[in-house]
């Protein structure tokens, strides 16, 4: 298989960090699992994601702290906590945690970060089935800015591919499904993003065989990379990591912009996590309900879904009210994020945002935003739309309909908010 054909359409699922940082624990993500399997599993959601650090055992919060000792092998390769994994014990690894959400019908993920441990360089271990060692391979001079666990590999050396193939026969033997690299695909620290080492972890996963996701973070990817981003990888990130504060989400508008075109099967550029529902649970943020009004809320969940991101919940989904778990399961919007194409915007006049989709029995999607500080009435004409004649509208949050309508879509957005709607031709 190809690896367009492992994420053909934009994956959905849990990611630990927004709640946890670098702390979860295998309770937690169990927790999370069997959420996702009563209440989101039917809605398509299925990927758990354990995000970074789970290979250190003090781990506390979402600071990392630098130079500490990590759990690692004999080969070079980090391996979880038993402190915090316990059925990892005994040289089991993540499979036990993976072979218990599989049970569940959904699939496993983990974080890694791009390279090779320090503590394997300054240990000078081995790397498997190699007489090479960690000293040979590492980039000592390509390190991450913000993250002391990890020296780069240097894509020349012999022994850099075998380190990567190591690594994912192991990830394999566990059952992975979804990898998460970071430090990887950004562009603006230590000479941008790293492609070397992705060809690397590409060729890594072909090795193996198993159709693992790959997700690159953090971002701004950068768009002149794109061709290579979809040769080698699932996902890539478009922005750094994504928080709930309007500036924020304002600014993904222009990021989409220019992503444009660019979301197709198997290559999904990523708007980041969905700081939804309880979050900061044991991090440096305070522990809270997004910070997002409800309006916010709609306009990330629209934007995202038009532009088919993946989706990935990052709160603590044990705390869902029924608004959150509302936003994740309402079936039209489900619909046009799995199956739309063409996602642009049409305009956007100040405040007033527009952007639609195409639907393969030739409806139209249409998102409707106002990003001002007062009430706006937003509208967009039926040619712009490449529509004419009438049209049934269904707004897809409030699942109201109206019969017909024609030349032109318009409505009073709150501020900060949006409204989405399909329209079929009559």
């Amino acid at each position: 298989m190809k690896h367009h054909e492992f994420a053909p359409t934009p994956p959905l699922g849990w990611n630990s960090w927004d709640c946890y940082g670098a702390t979860v624990r295998e309770d937690e993500v169990r927790g999370n699992a069997e959420y996702m399997a009563e209440h989101l599993k039917a809605f398509g959601w299925e990927y758990v994601v354990v995000d970074i650090q789970w290979y250190e055992p003090g781990a506390v919060s979402d600071l990392y702290r630098p130079f500490v000792r990590l759990e690692m092998d004999n080969y070079s390769r980090l391996i979880p906590a038993v402190n915090r994994f316990p059925s990892a014990a005994d040289g089991k690894g993540f499979k036990p945690l993976a072979d218990y959400v599989h049970s569940l019908g959904l699939k496993f993920g983990i974080h890694i970060m791009r390279g090779i441990p320090r503590q394997a360089v300054h240990d000078n271990t081995l790397i498997k089935g190699t007489s090479v060692t960690a000293r040979d391979i590492a980039h000592t001079c390509s390190f991450c800015g913000w993250n002391t666990d990890m020296y780069g590999v240097d894509a020349s050396k012999k022994g850099a591919q075998e380190y990567y193939n190591s690594l994912f026969e192991m990830y394999a033997e566990w059952g992975v499904d979804y990898i998460k690299v970071d430090d990887i695909a950004d562009s603006w620290l230590h000479g941008g993003a790293h492609l070397g080492e992705i060809e690397l972890i590409r060729k890594a996963i072909d090795h193996v065989g198993r159709p693992i996701v790959l997700s690159l973070s953090p971002g701004p990817a950068p768009v002149k990379h794109a061709d290579f981003l979809e040769e080698n990888a699932n996902l890539w990130r478009m922005t750094d990591d994504f928080w709930d504060r309007w500036p924020l989400l304002l600014d993904m508008f222009d990021r989409c912009k220019t992503w444009e075109g660019r979301p197709k099967p198997g290559n999904w550029p990523d708007c980041d996590m969905l700081p939804l529902g309880r979050i900061g649970v044991r991090c440096s943020h305070p522990d809270r309900m997004t910070n997002f009004t409800r309006d916010e809320q709609l306009t990330m969940m629209t934007l995202w879904s038009i532009f088919r991101s993946p989706l990935m919940m990052g709160g603590e989904m044990r705390d869902n009210d029924e608004w959150t778990l509302s936003l994740l399961t309402n079936w039209d919007v489900l619909h046009m994020h799995r199956t739309s194409f063409g996602a642009r915007q049409v305009s956007r006049i100040g405040d007033r945002v527009v952007w639609m989709a195409e639907g393969n029995n030739g409806e139209r999607y249409v998102a409707l935003f106002n990003t001002g500080e007062e009430a706006a009435e937003v509208s967009v004409s039926f040619s712009d739309l490449g529509m004419d004649g009438e049209a049934s509208v269904k707004n897809l949050w409030s699942g109201d309909t109206i019969s017909s309508i024609s030349t032109t879509l318009s409505t009073v957005i709150p501020p900060h908010g949006a409204a989405l709607y399909r329209l079929n031709t009559v």
